[in-house]
Order: structure tokens, then C-alpha cells, then sequence
């Protein structure tokens, strides 16, 4: 009984039963937050009537992030895809202008001037072009007028898109070049001067090739004059 007595009331054993007892409530207390806690973000996430507002916002900027990075990706490659074949048609002209202007006699411009690549290939950019700007609106664009002719407003909104504008370019930049071939050619047939019309024709095309016509007709006039004499 005594040993008994000593064992039930032994301080050791009491302060055992202590640390227990306050350890064992503070890991209790701290398993029942933990499994509030858990059911409350179950129920944030899962609940379909008391669903979390800021979880379903978080997602929705998620999904929308994602879907406006392609979009803006494909802008972004449109409008430098445009700039490129800007530059690039206008670079691939500049040699066969300077041909014909600084050395207009030589065989490496007669040759140059008879190729036809350099129109194939800048044709072939412009369809490319084309049909990247080409829409459902372009249509009725072009023919905006009950009498199916184009109007300026309708034209200049159409060539408000980066895509078309590339590509009205490129178009210029052929019809130019082909107009100073001509010409060219035809100065070198007739033996006359035509590096000031061909100038002319790489920005301002109808005035050049209205200069050659007035060069054909005076230049025409002054041999006429000396054979006379």
C-alpha cells in the first residue's frame, strides 16, 4: 500500500501526467484548427453557392491571360512581318535605280534591265501580302459605292491595316520599276538621255514618265533640226 502510495503521489509522475496533459491539449487544439482550416478552403474551392469569389477571379484572369498572349503574339508578328516586306522591297529596287542612273551604259545594266527575276519575285511578295490582308470586308471596301466603284473613305480605311499598305507598296514599287525599265530601254533605243526620267519614276512615276515623253519629243525635234542644216 505504501509502494502504492508513493507511485500514485510520486512528483515525477505527477509532472509527467502534467506535461501530457498540456502537450496533448495544444497538439488537440492544433489538429482541430488544422482540419477547420481545411474544411473552410475545401468549401472556398469546392462550394458551387458559397464559392469563393476571389479563388473563380483568380482563375478567370488565369484563363484570360492565357488567351490573349496568342492574339497579341500574332499582332506582333503581323505588324513586324509588314515592316520587313517594307524594307525589303524598298531596299531590292534601289541597285537597279542606281544601275540605270549612274551607269546606264554598261553591260551589267543591260542585263540587269532585261531579267525579269527581280518582278517575279517582288510579285510573288505581293500576292503573299495580299492574302494576309485580304478580309471578308475588303470586298465591299473596294466596292463601297451603289455603283460598285470605290470611294476615298472606304479606300483609305481599307489601307488603314499595316498588312495592305505593305502590300500597296510592294505593288508601287513594282509598277515603278517596270515603268523606268521601259523607259530606260527605250532611251537606249533611241539613244536618249533618260537618268533624270528615271529618277523621277522611282517616287513620282507618272511625272517620270511624262519627262521622258517631253525628252523624246524635244531631243526628236533638235535631230530633226541638225539634219536639216
Amino acid at each position: 500500500m505504501a509502494f502504492s502510495s508513493y507511485f500514485c503521489h510520486s512528483p515525477l509522475l505527477a509532472l509527467k501526467i502534467n506535461h501530457f496533459r498540456n502537450n496533448g491539449a495544444a497538439e488537440l487544439e492544433l489538429c482541430n484548427k488544422l482540419i477547420v482550416r481545411s474544411r473552410v478552403n475545401l468549401i472556398r474551392d469546392w462550394s458551387f453557392i458559397r464559392g469563393s469569389r476571389l479563388v473563380l477571379k483568380q482563375k478567370v484572369m488565369r484563363l484570360t491571360h492565357k488567351k490573349a498572349t496568342p492574339i497579341y503574339a500574332s499582332l506582333l508578328s503581323g505588324s513586324q512581318l509588314a515592316s520587313s516586306a517594307f524594307t525589303i522591297g524598298t531596299t531590292a529596287v534601289l541597285p537597279f535605280y542606281t544601275l540605270m542612273v549612274l551607269a546606264p551604259n554598261s553591260e551589267l545594266t543591260k542585263k540587269s534591265m532585261q531579267s525579269n527575276v527581280p518582278y517575279a519575285i517582288l510579285g510573288i511578295l505581293y500576292a503573299f501580302l495580299l492574302y494576309l490582308s485580304w478580309t471578308p470586308e475588303t470586298v465591299e471596301l473596294i466596292f463601297a459605292s451603289k455603283y460598285l466603284l470605290p470611294e476615298l473613305a472606304s479606300i483609305g480605311k481599307m489601307f488603314s491595316n499595316e498588312m495592305t499598305l505593305a502590300s500597296a507598296w510592294i505593288h508601287l514599287l513594282v509598277i515603278d520599276l517596270f515603268a523606268a525599265r521601259q523607259v530606260f530601254q527605250d532611251g537606249q533605243e533611241n539613244q536618249i538621255e533618260t537618268r533624270h526620267s528615271v529618277s523621277l519614276c522611282l517616287f513620282f512615276c507618272p511625272i517620270g514618265i511624262f519627262s521622258h515623253i517631253i525628252t523624246k519629243a524635244l531631243t526628236k525635234t533638235t535631230k530633226e533640226n541638225k539634219h536639216d542644216l
